[in-house]
């Protein structure tokens, strides 16, 4: 076993693919498709993975929620009650015993619907109406490219106010400006105030068009459920998130006349719990991926089986002639071996590339940076030339086991 027999294996290689294309392109398909589908997957949770943090810290890594309850905890109720039984639902007068707390910067308050946005004749369905509280900025980065945010003043008297999203402005007022005009959200008229352009985030891009009201306006002109209020909190500057958060609670549990022991009936919520979900989620997707893909690098595997057989018995003779002149079982094996891994590392690397064509097309398309990882590529790469080896045994062996004299005789 040397480098000139594992070049004369790759070189015969290399002639039986260009000499046997449509049998070559069958076999190694399976590998192809394996590969090109595990490094597309790596490429696109690398990216989105790399995304969610990214959004994140753009959003503020300290920032939290307070909820009725945890909805990122997956629960399985079977005939049992609803994860928010025996917890009240949050109230704008616990949202501003938050906002007195030394440690909290802001407090804004959030119930949302949804419906219809119209400007004369123009309509755009499907937007996400959005009830804030006037501090919902110190929360969502981004700037105001036309007019000003709601006032606290508009949130007492329940005014219609609104900020529409610049993706919504420009739908309903291409070209022109929306400010002062009237518009109507849910069937109601309301008045433009601002337009918001959100800094881009792979949540940002999700949410669609949007407009943003006062939250106490939202519940009694557009019917948005304060049972399901939530609280966004931004801690103060100088305090941990951590900090802030025992603070949140303790101030809460004290509202509620909680005694020691027992259980909170809210919840406070990390940002962070967000892409924990989304990471679980993403885990079982890959999980299935790798299964299917495992399953393509089997069917890959046989064809090189099949196409390693066949090798083997058109080339008796050859091996015969090999053995009669010196050559070990052990050169023979090894030829065969590489051969075989030769044909699937030509599969992984095709793969590879439609792989990256892939995760190129994902980065143009979405706010996903598909990009594969070096560590990626070197183990698509490791796999494939293990998986050659390791269909190619059976092929090697029989070859190295010939005998020269009935090799000879082949016909």
């Amino acid at each position: 076993m040397n480098l000139t027999s594992a070049r004369g294996g790759v070189l015969i290689a290399l002639e039986q693919l260009r000499s046997n294309k449509v049998r070559a392109s069958l076999t190694i398909l399976g590998i192809v498709i394996g590969v090109a589908t595990v490094m597309t997957m790596a490429a696109a949770i690398s990216g989105f993975q790399g995304s969610i943090m990214e959004s994140l810290n753009a959003i503020g890594p300290n920032n939290f929620f307070v909820e009725r309850f945890d909805q990122t905890k997956v629960r399985m109720v079977d005939n049992g009650p609803p994860p928010w039984e025996g917890k009240p639902s949050l109230t704008f007068a616990e949202a501003q015993l938050l906002r007195d707390l030394p440690s909290i910067r802001s407090v804004a308050t959030s119930a949302g619907t949804g419906g219809t946005v119209k400007y004369r004749s123009r309509s755009v369905p499907s937007v996400g109406l959005q009830g804030y509280s006037s501090q919902w900025v110190d929360y969502t980065p981004g700037d105001f490219v036309e007019g000003r945010n709601f006032l606290p003043v508009d949130e007492a008297r329940t005014s219609s106010v609104t900020v529409l999203s610049d993706g919504l402005a420009e739908a309903l007022f291409p070209g022109g400006s929306a400010v002062g005009k009237e518009v109507r959200l849910g069937g109601q008229p309301f008045k433009v105030v601002g337009v918001y352009r959100q800094k881009e985030n792979i949540f940002s891009g999700a949410q669609g068009n949007w407009a943003i009201i006062p939250t106490t306006t939202a519940i009694k002109r557009l019917g948005a459920d304060p049972e399901w209020m939530s609280l966004l909190v931004v801690p103060a500057t100088g305090y941990t998130q951590e900090q802030a958060m025992d603070d949140v609670t303790a101030r809460l549990r004290q509202a509620r006349s909680l005694r020691p022991g027992e259980e909170n009936n809210f919840a406070v919520v990390r940002q962070e719990a967000f892409a924990d979900l989304i990471n679980g989620i993403i885990q079982v997707f890959a999980i299935v991926m790798l299964t299917l893909a495992g399953i393509g690098l089997i069917v890959g595997g046989v064809g090189v089986v099949g196409i390693m057989m066949i090798s083997v018995t058109e080339r008796t003779r050859e091996i015969g002639v090999r053995k009669a002149l010196g050559a070990t079982p052990r050169e023979i094996l090894w030829q065969f071996l590489v051969e075989s891994m030769t044909v699937t590392l030509i599969g992984g690397v095709i793969g590879l590339l439609i792989a990256m064509a892939f995760a190129a097309l994902i980065s143009a398309i979405s706010p996903i940076p598909a990009a594969i990882p070096l560590w990626a590529i070197g183990a698509s790469l490791l796999a494939a030339a293990i998986s050659g080896m390791g269909f190619g045994l059976y092929p090697a062996f029989k070859a190295a086991r010939l005998d020269p004299v009935d090799a000879l005789r082949y016909e």
